[in-house]
């Protein structure tokens, strides 16, 4: 049976946290690929997306290039609307009936799993696996699978906010994709000229 890790976010933009936890996720649990699944519509976060579809698609794609064992998932943006696990992992378990799925969560997604649509049903198929987070508590009644791995503070909102301000970038964010931002202007970034 193949072993698949699915990552899912707003990746608006991606950065070296998504990777850092994608890459233990999948040493951890000998899988066989990680899944970065940009989500249409998120449930849990305010919809201010800076980055169009396409455009957090391309940034995703820069990210990961050069890593055989990180693909794009697109169900969600092909569905639209608003992107709920429980539906999309029925779909792709309908798709693919010989993959075993682990849906990688960071901390806070940990500390707010019982706000999430039909999670007693969605723990029956789905196994989580949690990646702490500074300033998160990790902690569930849930089933979840916790990996001790480096820890990274990092997130879009800081990322986009340092854009904005003409903070520095430089590893935070792949070189490609701060690259992509600044030639793109997302989130008032400038170029480097």
């Amino acid at each position: 049976m193949k072993r698949v890790g699915i990552l899912g976010g707003t990746f608006n933009p991606p950065h070296n946290g998504h990777l850092l936890m994608a890459n233990e996720a999948y040493h951890a649990l000998k899988l066989d690929e990680v899944r970065f699944m940009p989500n249409a519509i998120p449930p849990h976060k305010e919809m201010r997306l800076p980055a169009t579809d396409k455009q957090r698609m391309q940034m995703l794609q820069l990210a990961i290039a050069g890593v055989p064992y990180f693909k794009v998932e697109k169900i969600e943006l092909e569905s639209g609307g608003v992107s709920y696990t429980y539906n999309t992992m029925h779909l792709l378990q309908e798709r693919e009936p010989d993959t075993q799925f682990y849906f990688i969560i960071g901390g806070d997604m940990i500390d707010s799993l019982h706000t999430w649509y039909h999670i007693e049903e969605l723990i029956s198929f789905v196994q989580f696996v949690g990646i702490k987070r500074p300033g998160t508590e990790a902690k569930t009644t849930y089933p979840v699978q916790i990996l001790e791995t480096p820890e990274m503070n990092l997130s879009s909102t800081v990322i986009r906010q340092r854009c904005q301000d003409g903070g520095p970038l430089k590893y935070i964010l792949p070189e490609a994709v701060e690259a992509y931002i600044r030639e793109e202007g997302l989130y008032g970034a400038r170029k480097i000229t």
